[in-house]
């Protein structure tokens, strides 16, 4: 019997993970990846001993990763030298106030008392609700496979309106438990994650703050690229070809399918096409127009950041590893970058310091430090000067760090790289430099984002942050084995 084949276009968490899982089962799986590297926009920087993830900065809902690589048959614990990151972020509000962020329920109960009286029963009580939302949403919205409408639009899983709170918006829903617009602040900006406002994402994200504090977040000795490091060893050890610098400029349709992929000006056939590049880039450049992309471009896309890396003469020892600058004008915020794709007056930031986790991660006596700025993604109907408001965005950097203490940070950088919206599109092909793809709104949630299956090529599979179940690392190596399992069904049918 012939050996089956396919082609996956980009070497992201998705791809790779959906390469092992095929490879394993008997297919010849090629990926092509335009960059020189694996990764995706989990990528790596290294410069002078300084090293920079670009991409995601810690490790959250660690039982997803446990559960993906278990199924890849490798342990995480084994791949992979963890650490568990405790405080896990420290808030500063614009009033100087802080909190930092921990597991020690007796320093939360403290810290929270101080801010408002009574809020530390208000934070058990959204623990609960977000324990509740955690194990409901994995397991009804994030783990199944939708194949077909029934599969969602069921009797069984109509309590979720009220047990996930889809229809409730996540920080109208902050005031069943805390009054201080500080906390309410502290326990919804992990919205950003997918993108999203909490003005507009779902109640059932608060899911986030609890697997924060009840599984941990964590950090990998080497960076967030270790992941990447690990699950190419897996893939390599499964036999996946990979074939880096190799831009796919078409894919080959074939009346109600795919016959292959064009790349590097040479044709590369294959049994099924898989498509881990950005889902809409997909069908704007590698497909024949049809009604599909018209409804791409209906949809609403996530916010942009702009990022800095820079590597420091002198260490900073007195920054956190996760510092979080949250505004009081937080719905301005959100308004801003959303509504008007812009960068906000008064922006939120947030700072990485790698080294305070991994002394590796910066030369002796040196220092390593990540800003990431949000805003709005690239505008179809506006010109939107990027270098300049990247250098104002640097700016708000600066200041806000002078707030605590650090005033000449400007004057130690040796030397600074950044990201902008044109920077994400250009690298890794994120139509209108969206960092997460399509947003995750309630209509772009689970079962009614993008399916793994095209709806007329029969052998055109996707994964990846714009198709189910979601943007973020864990949920792309679930997208990536579902759309595995999706393509291996049909080979073997």
């Amino acid at each position: 019997m012939r050996t089956k084949s396919v082609v996956v276009i980009g070497a992201g968490i998705g791809g790779i993970t959906a390469a092992i899982h095929l490879a394993k089962r008997g297919v010849h799986v090629t990926v092509v990846e335009k960059n020189d590297h694996a990764g995706g926009r989990c990528d790596r920087i290294s410069r002078d001993g300084h090293h920079f993830d670009t991409g995601p900065t810690l490790l959250v809902m660690p039982l997803l990763y446990e559960s993906e690589f278990a199924a890849l048959g490798a342990s995480m614990r084994d791949m992979l030298d963890l650490q568990r990151v405790d405080p896990t972020y420290h808030l500063v509000f614009d009033n100087g106030s802080q909190l930092a962020l921990t597991s020690d329920m007796k320093s939360m109960q403290e810290q929270l008392e101080q801010i408002e009286s009574g809020s530390f029963e208000g934070l058990l009580r959204y623990l609960e609700e977000g324990h509740r939302h955690y194990h409901l949403g994995i397991e009804k919205l994030v783990s199944p496979d939708f194949r077909k409408a029934t599969d969602f639009f069921k009797i069984s899983n109509i309590p979720l309106i009220h047990q996930v709170k889809p229809l409730k918006n996540h920080y109208a829903n902050m005031s069943n438990y805390f009054d201080d617009p500080r906390l309410k602040t502290a326990f919804t900006f992990q919205d950003v994650y997918m993108g999203l406002s909490p003005f507009e994402a779902p109640a059932t994200f608060s899911l986030m703050p609890y697997t924060e504090l009840a599984h941990g977040v964590w950090y990998p000795r080497g960076g967030m690229y270790q992941i990447v490091e690990a699950l190419m060893e897996l893939a390599r050890e499964a036999g996946v070809e990979f074939i880096f610098n190799a831009t796919v400029k078409e894919i080959e349709v074939n009346g109600s399918g795919v016959r292959g992929v064009l790349v590097n000006g040479q044709r590369m056939t294959a049994d099924a096409v898989l498509a881990n590049a950005d889902l809409p880039y997909v069908y704007q450049n590698l497909l024949p127009p049809d009604g599909q992309l018209k409804s791409l471009e209906r949809k609403r896309y996530s916010c942009s950041v702009i990022s800095f890396f820079w590597g420091m003469d002198k260490p900073y020892p007195t920054l956190p590893p996760h510092t979080l600058f949250l505004a009081d004008d937080y719905r301005e915020n959100f308004d801003s970058i959303i509504r008007d794709l812009d960068l906000p007056a008064n922006p939120s930031l947030y700072i990485h310091a790698p080294a305070r986790l991994d002394p590796a991660m910066a030369p002796q006596g040196q220092d390593t430090l990540t800003a990431i700025v949000p805003v709005g993604h690239m505008s179809e109907d506006s010109e939107q000067d990027w270098a300049a408001l990247r250098d104002e965005a640097r700016k708000h950097v600066f200041r806000r760090l002078s707030s605590l203490g650090i005033t000449d940070l400007e004057s130690h950088i040796k030397f600074e790289m950044n990201f902008t919206p044109l920077s994400w599109r250009k690298r890794y092909n994120l139509v209108k430099g969206s960092t997460h793809g399509l947003c995750h709104t309630l209509t772009q949630l689970g079962y009614f984002r993008p399916d793994f299956q095209h709806p007329r090529y029969h052998n055109l599979y996707f994964t990846g942050a714009s198709t189910r179940p979601g943007t973020g690392m864990p949920t792309a190596m679930i997208s990536g084995r579902q759309a595995a399992q999706r393509i291996m069904d049909n080979l073997s049918m």
